[in-house]
């Protein structure tokens, strides 16, 4: 088994996940476009808060750029 970790850059394995809403969301929604992926422990922690707040900060110059911000937790 492979146990290396992944680095900025790599290809993401195909995903579908339910979003907030309970609606299903695949990376394949998002073909040929730049996706920034990245996880946090659980929704409403501090490390969360702090993440996700420097992705809304960014979040106008992450547009322009034209990247779309996937955020994942296990809750």
């Amino acid at each position: 088994m492979d146990s290396q970790l992944p680095v900025a850059g790599d290809v993401a394995p195909p995903f579908t996940l339910p979003d907030a809403d309970g609606k299903p969301v695949s990376l394949a929604d998002f073909a040929g476009k730049p996706v920034i992926v990245y996880f946090y422990p659980a929704a409403m922690t501090p490390g969360c808060t702090t993440e996700a707040c420097d992705f809304t900060s960014a979040r106008g110059s992450l547009d322009t750029a034209g990247y779309t911000v996937i955020g994942i937790s296990p809750d």
